[in-house]
């Protein structure tokens, strides 16, 4: 007899070799539908036998917990599907993700939507099945012979890279693979999903490596919460910038160009240049300085600063006269170079150093997605040198900063604070301080926040503040960093009221991050219809016909000597379609003009949400759009 306990309650006596959802159903908890269950803590198989007194809990199969683990049996489900319409298919790896899974296969052409629907078919029928998941542990070299007379070479790839010991597979029908588990108890269990999309992705991501085919698809525990994060998925596909980008002439990524590379068009160039200018105001208003580095930095700096150890695989590096040079991922190399120019008083600090700083790092191609993940860009960095007593109002007010700017833009946001990573550099001690700095300015603001263990720079730890757009969704964007390790490695110093050289403190932040990101988000949280501040485009105006092309163009200069921007569309198209037209480029005023509007000296606004406006004085129409094209202040 072994002795199970639930949670907190009382334990009972029971077989042993019972399985955990035998015990469950003694315990009275199979009331809802079950994924798994821990076991003294871990996750496991419902038909786990139990053979020594333990702890139970279920996992209900709509627990967050649940979710994933079924949508990673679903990955398996259609493993076997693609590996019975396709047998020569070799397999490679299954996760569940966040809202789904994928699984990558290494197939000779790729995917088409037809084939999605066979395989989605397939896994139907294989649902319908009800087919028991059961977990098998073999030796690691039975494991490898195995997949290797299967010609699994992706399998005996991450086998062998395996410590020695034995090897857990799962199977369900007559599809075997690698896996930890846990799994659920059946394929029956998986009652909704629906496959999304396929493409490309490199073995481990890596651009060396070959390519496969990955499909991506999504499940739920109710046909509902499907049907709901599938309009969801509708909406993002609406909302999605790299479309829009093109549809409105923002921007273009140019394979001939390099991948990764981003080209601003002129509406994209012009939306960019406002965002630049209200980032100098703000933080021209809150004491910082400009400053500008360069882009290529002796490789002597980038050792000494720890990035030629620690962040080398994303640099890129070049020789001039026989000397390394590494072209700056980073701003903060410069900024303390432009510290050490002179002696510094402890009177100065702190000294907050601004630059809008553009960077380039090596992203492999298979992560670049559109804005948000490019090889060069542009951050609104900065740089806090400070004073350790300093320290946490500065960290206060950066904050303060985030959330005052993203206000304006109308984004809701979570924290997270990162901790030391496996790579990083600088003493436990720094560490340390670093981290309850920040820690002591989240609770000063009184934030909640989530701790994200092991995820902090390789200089210090931070605080990142994940930005939720117009359909919730989270955006990595403004991050500070504490950092007590550079200013030692830079000899950073300086003069203290005791006549003494002291060590400050620097924090690393950035507001918006970086801005071909923060304009990506831009496009999808507004779907493209900016506010009138941001428009690159106020206003366009429609002529009717040809004699009244003088007028249209008189207005248009009105509004143009008041620092307006406005187009005149003179194309011999319809008046319907010159609409239909400027909504599609999301303009917020589209203006008729016609024989009336020229002889009583009007104007006949439509904005973009249809509402309609007759004989507006041009003065009247002038003062409101000014008024509407006055760029948010946070104070």
């Amino acid at each position: 007899m072994i002795k199970v306990q639930l949670d907190q309650g009382p334990a009972v006596e029971m077989d042993a070799g019972v399985t955990v959802f035998e015990a469950l159903k003694n315990l009275k908890k199979t009331d809802r539908r079950l994924a798994a269950a821990r076991v003294d803590g871990e996750p496991a198989d419902l038909s786990r036998a139990l053979t020594q007194d333990c702890t139970i809990a279920p996992i209900p199969a709509d627990s967050p917990e649940g979710l994933e683990i079924m949508r990673h049996s679903a990955a398996h489900i259609m493993a076997e599907a693609v590996r019975d319409l396709f047998p020569k298919v070799k397999v490679a790896i299954g996760p569940a993700i966040e809202s789904g899974f994928y699984y990558d296969f290494d197939v000779p052409e790729p995917f088409t939507p037809e084939d999605l629907e066979k395989i989605e078919e397939r896994m139907r029928q294989l649902v319908k099945q009800d087919q028991p998941f059961s977990r098998e542990e073999v030796a690691k070299d039975e494991a490898l012979q195995l997949f290797s007379s299967q010609h699994e070479d992706y399998k005996v790839e991450i086998i062998e890279a395996l410590p020695e010991g034995r090897v857990s597979l799962y199977r369900q029908g007559n599809f075997l693979d690698l896996c930890r588990g846990p799994h659920i108890p059946s394929t029956g269990l998986l009652k909704a999903f629906k496959l999304t999309t396929s493409s490309g992705a490199y073995w481990r991501g890596d651009e060396r490596q070959p390519m496969l085919q990955r499909i991506y698809g999504t499940a739920f525990a109710t046909p509902k919460e499907l049907k709901q994060y599938l309009e969801f998925l509708e909406e993002a596909k609406r909302r999605d910038h790299r479309r829009l980008g093109r549809e409105l002439g923002l921007f273009s990524i140019e394979e001939e160009a390099g991948a990764g590379m981003v080209i601003y068009h002129p509406k994209g160039a012009l939306l960019r240049s406002l965002i630049e200018d209200f980032e100098r105001r703000e933080h021209l208003k809150r004491g910082y300085q400009m400053v500008m580095g360069p882009q290529l930095l002796r490789a002597d700096l980038w050792k000494r600063s720890g990035h030629w150890d620690n962040y080398r695989d994303q640099m890129y590096f070049t020789e001039v006269e026989g000397q390394m040079y590494g072209i700056k991922p980073m701003n903060c190399v410069a900024h303390m170079l432009i510290y050490k120019s002179r002696g510094r008083s402890y009177r100065e600090l702190p000294l907050r150093y601004f630059e809008l700083g553009t960077v380039l790092r090596h992203e492999r191609s298979g992560v670049l997605h559109g804005l948000t993940r490019v090889r060069q860009f542009t951050q609104d960095d900065a740089h806090i040198i400070c004073t350790p007593e300093q320290v946490e109002s500065e960290i206060v007010g950066v904050l303060d900063f985030v959330f005052q700017v993203m206000a304006i833009f109308g984004f809701e946001y979570e924290v997270e604070l990162s901790t030391r990573p496996e790579k990083s550099i600088g003493s436990d001690a720094e560490w340390e301080l670093a981290t309850h700095a920040l820690i002591k300015a989240l609770e000063a603001k009184n934030l909640p926040y989530h701790v994200c263990e092991g995820e902090g720079a390789f200089y210090g730890p931070k605080i990142d503040i994940k930005l939720k757009d117009a359909i919730n969704r989270r955006w990595q964007c403004a991050t500070i960093q504490c950092d007590f390790t550079l200013p030692e490695r830079f000899d950073l110093t300086y003069v203290g009221a005791d006549g003494g050289r002291h060590r400050p403190v620097m924090l690393h932040r950035v507001i918006l991050g970086s801005l071909e990101r923060f304009i990506g988000v831009l496009i999808e949280h507004f779907a493209g219809a900016f506010p009138v501040w941001l428009a690159p485009t106020q206003a366009v105006l429609l002529p009717i016909t040809d004699r009244v092309h003088a007028y249209a163009e008189e207005v248009a200069a009105a509004l143009r000597a008041e620092g307006l921007r406005v187009e005149v569309d003179s194309r011999p198209e319809t008046l319907g379609y010159k609409i239909r037209e400027a909504q599609g480029q999301k303009i917020p005023y589209m203006i008729v003009i016609g024989d009336r509007e020229v002889a009583d000296r009007t104007l006949s606004p439509r904005l973009r949400d249809g509402t309609e406006l007759k004989d507006v004085p041009v003065a009247a129409f002038v003062a409101r759009l000014k008024e509407e094209s006055q760029i948010p202040s946070t104070t």
